[in-house]
């Protein structure tokens, strides 16, 4: 019998939380798919894993049986996987969101070739609604990523720098001239959010933390070009990193700083499967190393 991989992750994600709506957020999946998912997996097995109760969801005995298989059978496939492509490609695939480590980027990829002649890093852009841009999915093999993002503390990450967040508005806009904003000032504005399911990676882009009361949302999006249309188009207002004036200037947006609000932290981050991994551990010195001179 073949099974997909991606419906045990999906059943190791319920076996721990308990419950479809968190582990859902975890995997960055609306609720419904993941209950198809995991039907789907039963429908294989020919046996039910879980009794659904309003209290959540609870392992059967045979449940309980592939639960404590599956997270020594997914660990060591995604090693080969990555041991595989490693040996037979010399890439490094880095995931990464928006602007990566901004202007550290090239800096990284040019001391990871004098360290690894030979190797080619190969940078693979995410949407917002996979905060771990690849990584919690084995689908690259390291990712530079913006702390706090769901699932982390399942990973290994190393912090690489902070940079203020500053507030981006239509130039229309009345604060728009003001050369700082307090946050409270924005509190009753509607913002630009990411999906729902990125959980508390979207709540530090509303500012959940620094406010009182549930943020106005005024339209979700996933990708940058989507998010600066949305701004530009009076939609909404959105927190961004200082670096976001640079990296995505457009006519009809300002970039404005504000008080009150904590900063973002730009991190490198990989599994920790590959903690002995020495190709990783190159990357991880080269992000160190290039990020020293960074806004603190």
């Amino acid at each position: 019998m073949d099974v997909d991989t991606r419906l045990l992750r999906y059943f190791a994600a319920v076996a721990e939380e308990g419950n479809l709506t968190r582990a859902a957020g975890r995997l960055f999946v609306s609720q419904p798919a993941l209950t198809k998912q995991i039907r789907q997996l039963e429908a294989q097995l020919g046996t039910t894993l879980f009794t659904r109760s309003r209290r959540g969801m609870a392992l059967t005995d045979a449940g309980r049986v592939l639960a404590d298989r599956v997270p020594a059978l997914l660990d060591g496939w995604d090693r080969t996987c990555r041991e595989t492509r490693a040996a037979g490609s010399r890439v490094l695939r880095v995931g990464f969101l928006a602007s990566a480590a901004n202007e550290a980027t090239p800096a990284i990829i040019s001391a990871f070739g004098r360290r690894r002649p030979g190797w080619r890093v190969d940078m693979r852009q995410a949407a917002w609604s996979n905060p771990t841009a690849g990584l919690a999915g084995a689908e690259v093999d390291a990712a530079l990523v913006r702390l706090p993002f769901p699932g982390q503390d399942e990973l290994r990450v190393r912090e690489l720098f902070s940079e203020p967040r500053w507030v981006a508005l239509p130039a229309s806009h009345p604060l728009a001239g003001r050369d700082e904003i307090a946050f409270r000032e924005l509190w009753d504005e509607p913002f630009v959010a990411a999906p729902a399911e990125t959980g508390w990676w979207r709540d530090h882009w509303l500012g959940a933390d620094e406010r009182d009361g549930e943020p106005r949302i005024g339209a979700v999006t996933d990708q940058p070009d989507e998010w600066l249309s949305a701004i530009a188009n009076g939609y909404g207002i959105a927190l961004a990193p200082e670096s976001a004036a640079r990296f995505y200037a457009r006519p009809g947006i300002v970039y404005r700083p504000v008080r009150d609000v904590g900063p973002t932290r730009v991190g490198i981050a990989w599994h920790p499967a590959d903690d002995d991994n020495p190709v990783i551990a190159d990357f991880v010195t080269c992000c160190v190393e290039a990020t020293r001179s960074e806004p603190a």
